[in-house]
């Protein structure tokens, strides 16, 4: 794979700006953004006509609110509106696994919440075992047995919180011990092993909304392009529905630890992604490690915290407005 660089206009470097935490709080990372997502410099496949894609509604924060990611490996790029009723190994993990930490679960944490998707990415040869990837923690946990022993040790060793909310003083020390996490349970697990390349997920759910089903694949195909035209190794998959289908393209970019940059490490959310903006979200958050401001939904740091209301705050500030007063609209294209 080529890792040629190809370069933009100078001009583009003039958008580039930085938003970072005041001097007084030098525990709080460095963000860095550019406003605009660069127009292609290149062919890129035609958008596709007539979907009805909210353009108006501003995306800042409208990502979920979720302590990790768990993404399962089915091989497939389509499942069951729901996908915890899928007919599949998949759908009998995930049933699983929300029976102990969904809703009325024994480790359910209202202040905890998992976010769990299915995805494109190959599944495990044995139709009987799982493989998974924890996101942000960037680790791939293969061989994974859907019965309540493991499954309840996968939510204490790796889902689970290791500092409750403040909400849960008045529980007594066994209930808090049944909802904090106890990485001791991770010796009864198959042993994780990192994910070490750029990994973007894309929602292609046509059995929850066809506009995400239409775009899904064109996005998949110009990521996998324009990764590899930028001499990065990466993986690229479609996803179950993760919110906001009416911001379709929904896209995530996970950076792995060893990425560099500021967004090492974390994920961030785009929505209204078309096939046009591909190249930028690789260029400017892939290669240059800054966030995209038109496109952003929010996003998740490695140490758990958000970044939405920080970049929401940081651009606040420099643009002198008052609070609340921020929001973020896209940029009309011409």
């Amino acid at each position: 794979m080529s890792s040629t660089r190809w370069h933009t206009p100078i001009a583009r470097s003039l958008r580039h700006l930085s938003i970072s935490a005041p001097r007084s709080s030098p525990s709080t990372p460095t963000i860095p953004y550019t406003w605009t997502c660069p127009s292609p410099t290149c062919s890129c496949a035609p958008a596709p006509q007539d979907l009805d894609i909210d353009r108006k509604t501003p995306l800042l924060n409208t990502m979920p609110a979720h302590s990790q990611h768990l993404l399962i490996c089915t091989g497939n790029s389509d499942w069951t509106s729901r996908i915890e009723d899928e007919p599949t190994p998949s759908g009998a993990f995930i049933r699983g696994l929300k029976s102990i930490i969904g809703k009325g679960g024994p480790a359910f944490d209202p202040f905890t919440h998992t976010l769990i998707s299915t995805s494109s990415l190959p599944a495990n040869p044995d139709p009987s075992l799982t493989d998974i990837l924890l996101l942000p923690s960037f680790k791939r946990i293969s061989n994974l047995q859907s019965n309540t022993p493991t499954l309840s040790n996968l939510a204490s060793a790796h889902l689970k919180p290791r500092t409750l909310h403040p909400f849960h003083a008045s529980l007594s020390p066994a209930q808090k011990s049944l909802l904090t996490r106890d990485e001791s349970a991770a010796a009864l697990l198959p042993p994780p092993t990192d994910v070490d390349r750029v990994t973007i997920l894309i929602c292609g759910h046509a059995s929850r909304d066809s506009r995400c089903g239409v775009l899904g694949p064109i996005l998949q195909h110009e990521f996998e392009r324009h990764l590899h035209r930028a001499g990065v190794k990466g993986y690229v998959a479609l996803i179950s529905h993760i919110g906001g289908h009416k911001f379709a393209g929904n896209v995530i970019v996970y950076l792995p630890p060893g990425h560099g940059g500021e967004l090492a490490g974390s994920g961030v959310w785009y929505g209204r992604v078309g096939p046009g903006e591909v190249e930028g979200v690789v260029e400017e958050t892939v290669v240059g490690g800054r966030v995209v401001g038109e496109l952003f939904r929010g996003g998740m740091m490695g140490d758990g915290r958000g970044m939405g209301g920080l970049v929401e705050e940081e651009i606040r500030k420099e643009r002198g407005e008052e609070e609340g007063g921020l929001r973020l609209r896209p940029r009309a294209r011409g």
